[in-house]
């Protein structure tokens, strides 16, 4: 049983929203590091009857997403009893326990398909006047019976396009995972930059340097823990594999980091550090459970009252890191947008964000039937198994190299744009 890699991007991903409209401003806006979010939740609360508040209306986007994952996990656990009644369901190579995998992918399926006509219906939508920002930001029982519908047509379809669907889910929640881990990264040095800045460090210099230290000697400790928990003996290859190489990447993240062309600091590398601890920690705890390598895991074979709660926190963490990653429509812009917003500009894109949504329903399903609609699911567990585990130790390394890109890739840019300077 594992928590998934979401505990982090709650916290992160939540305000690289905020960070990423601060990062293209002037260092004028840093002061309203923290006050961003205070602010999005009074204009959403002046402004919820007073016509389209796309600001309010992004909430009830994740109503409907969790409220979908919630019917998911019912159907997959507890709904073998009513998916025997649905004739078409029968297909499923005679198992009994694949019909609640179909069910899921099915529940999945129909969130995909609504927020994908809400992508097509708001995409490339730029100001506050237009149509698409009422159409995105009101209609709500409209936009309700479509979801419902939506969902309950996927119910009718025959098992073969679904199963198809659930091979598609995989890239759709593998290009989920980039997006995620690119606005966690792009967060974490927007928070180191934000820290750097002379007034920052006149203030906070001596905060700065404990939080630095603390968070690169958890990351070390993090890995110390894992070592004993996760290989015990020298027969753990695998695990010692893992988690040997998260050390390598902590300390090369560290060395690019306070490299003399660099010069980033140590907290950059001691966040990163954490977070590719955590989807380390997260890859292992996904392994199936074993008496040899993972004497943590007779907590997660039972559904007692710590399991439940991982699972409910699991879920809830899926929704907000699905919810913070939509609001970052900037996370994939590397370079500074040219030109300051204008009022009448919409607060964050609605295409991005309904097309994370739509991947987030694809994530939420592979993660429910552990990346294989094949394999049984125990109640209460979810992202279990060796297909989630590599793909979560793919994701930290992948973290790790677009980490060390971002960090190296500005000296690139600027050494050819000097040599090309040149050569005119």
């Amino acid at each position: 049983m594992t928590l998934g890699s979401g505990v982090d991007m709650e916290a992160g991903g939540a305000a690289a929203g905020a960070g990423g409209a601060a990062a293209a401003g002037s260092s004028d806006d840093e002061g309203r590091c923290g006050g961003r979010f205070v602010e999005d939740w009074c204009c959403a609360c002046a402004g919820l009857f007073a016509g389209p508040n796309p600001m309010m209306a992004r909430y009830l986007y994740a109503l409907i997403f969790l409220v979908t994952n919630l019917l998911a996990w019912t159907l997959r656990d507890y709904g073998n009893s009513a998916l025997d009644e649905l004739q078409r369901l029968k297909v499923c190579q005679g198992a009994r326990y694949c019909l609640g995998a179909e069910g899921v992918l099915r529940v999945s399926l129909g969130c995909f398909l609504f927020f994908f006509v809400m992508f097509l219906s708001t995409v490339n939508t730029r100001k506050v006047h237009e149509c698409r920002n009422s159409w995105h930001s009101e209609w709500w029982p409209a936009k309700v019976v479509l979801w419902l519908g939506l969902t309950a047509v996927t119910f009718l379809a025959p098992s073969p396009l679904v199963q198809l669907y659930g091979k598609v889910a995989h890239f759709g929640a593998g290009a989920f995972l980039v997006i995620q881990l690119i606005s966690v990264t792009k967060f974490i040095m927007w928070l180191n930059d934000c820290c750097q800045s002379e007034i920052t460090r006149k203030r906070c210099h001596l905060q700065i340097q404990v939080v630095s230290i603390v968070t690169y000697v958890g990351s070390l400790l993090g890995i110390v823990l894992m070592y004993v928990w996760y290989a015990p003996s020298l027969a753990c290859k695998l695990n010692i594999l893992f988690i040997t190489v998260t050390l390598v990447l902590v300390q090369l993240m560290t060395f690019v980091s306070m490299s003399s062309k660099v010069k980033a600091g140590y907290l950059a590398p001691g966040l990163m550090g954490i977070y590719v601890v955590f989807l380390c920690w997260s890859a292992i705890r996904s392994e199936p459970h074993t008496e040899i390598c993972n004497k943590k895991a007779a907590v997660a074979t039972s559904a007692d009252w710590v399991n439940i709660a991982s699972f409910v926190i699991a879920v809830i963490v899926i929704v907000a890191a699905t919810f913070s990653t939509g609001i970052d429509s900037k996370c994939l812009q590397f370079k500074k947008a040219e030109g300051e917003s204008e009022e009448d500009d919409i607060p964050y894109g609605f295409g991005f964000f309904h097309l994370v949504f739509a991947m987030g329903a694809m994530y939420f399903a592979m993660i429910f039937v552990g990346w294989n609609a094949n394999q049984t699911m125990e109640k209460w567990t979810i992202d279990v198994g060796w297909a989630s585990t590599w793909v979560r130790i793919g994701n930290e390394w992948l973290a790790a190299i677009v980490y060390i890109w971002m960090m190296i890739a500005p000296i690139i840019w600027k050494t050819r744009q000097v040599g090309s300077s040149a050569e005119t």
